[in-house]
């Protein structure tokens, strides 16, 4: 593990994390009414170096909010609908054919495809078939491209934001799920409440013209995410983490009978990961130096969601995963110290 820089700076270097995070949040709130927690996660995956998955019907502002971050953060910003006869090509880039001047001697050139940015909007992202999915695995994980044999490194930082329906909607494929894996978060995003739908309807029929401020940029962004991954955490809290994804799977021996009797696969190492970097980030975003389990709970629903699969018997039951990872939550203690 690596030594954490002095505790002097440390602190300077939170303030400043917590300070541009109140920052980005009130001018992303001149646009975007209420849906405060899905910001803030959606913050936190930023922050991690993570990829978000924002999950919700049509017309819940999810397109929205991904521009305005864009605008905010003053970083490169490209958007994918993703439909049925979208090609892997449409997304990576494609190898073209020139003419080199002169010598009439061809050669093939890559064209570089939308994915060369900083955050990329994958709007829609199961209306594609999974062999178009499949064209972001290599470069959410390794940061680059691959064509003819060579790699083309993407701009740092990159984030993809995908949007998803809700898979009953028609037209929809499933994700699969080593594509579902390489997202830290699933964010849920629901209706509304009322107050909040009354003020929507206000400044959306009305000529408002709102102009965001630049915050941070890339590089700022690429700071804030190193002062992130050194947030010190104890022992004590990484066990905890470890504990939540081991429990979630039901071949582990020591899983709860409710694991095992409703669960086909459990949580990857993976989840453990983002569990930890997830509270470091909440953490640092709320003034503090020190990282505890209720930073790690905080984050559970949205890293495992997506990483456990139901079975038979749990659709019978009408158990979802969200009620499973309550009551796994409620079933891990914390370790002694």
């Amino acid at each position: 593990m690596a030594q954490p820089i002095e505790a002097d700076r440390m602190v300077a270097e939170i303030r400043k994390l917590s300070e541009s995070f109140h920052d980005i949040k009130t001018e992303i709130g001149k646009i975007i009414v209420g849906q405060e927690d899905v910001i803030d996660q959606v913050l936190v995956t930023i922050l991690s170096g993570g990829h978000c998955l924002i999950l919700g019907v049509p017309g819940l502002a999810k397109t929205l909010l991904v521009r305005c971050l864009g605008d905010v953060m003053n970083l490169g910003f490209s958007r994918i609908q993703f439909t049925p006869d979208l090609m892997p090509s449409d997304i990576t880039g494609t190898e073209v054919l020139d003419e080199e001047v002169g010598s009439g001697k061809r050669i093939l050139r890559f064209v570089k495809g939308p994915i060369f940015t900083n955050i990329l909007l994958a709007d829609e992202i199961n209306r594609t078939p999974p062999k178009t999915q499949a064209a972001l695995l290599e470069a959410m994980q390794e940061r680059h491209v691959t064509s003819g044999g060579l790699e083309f490194n993407l701009p740092a930082p990159f984030f993809v934001l995908a949007t998803q329906n809700p898979i009953e909607q028609e037209g929809t494929y499933p994700l699969p799920e080593a594509q579902l894996d390489r997202f830290m978060f699933l964010v849920r995003m629901d209706y509304p409440g009322r107050d909040e739908e009354i003020q929507i309807l206000g400044q959306t029929t009305s000529n408002r013209d709102v102009k965001l401020k630049h915050i941070i940029n890339g590089p700022k962004i690429i700071e804030l995410q190193k002062i992130v991954r050194d947030i010190p955490v104890s022992e004590h809290v990484l066990a905890y983490a470890a504990d939540i994804v081991r429990m979630s799977r039901p071949g582990y021996a020591e899983s709860p009978e409710f694991i095992r009797k409703n669960l086909n696969y459990g949580a990857g190492p993976r989840a453990g990961q983002y569990l930890i970097l997830a509270a470091k980030a909440w953490a640092g975003l709320n003034g503090r130096i020190n990282v505890c389990c209720e930073d790690v709970r905080r984050s559970v629903q949205s890293v495992l969601f997506h990483r456990i699969s139901c079975n038979f018997h749990a659709a019978g039951e009408g158990i979802g995963a969200s009620d499973i990872i309550e009551k796994l939550i409620k079933t891990v203690p914390e370790p002694k110290k």
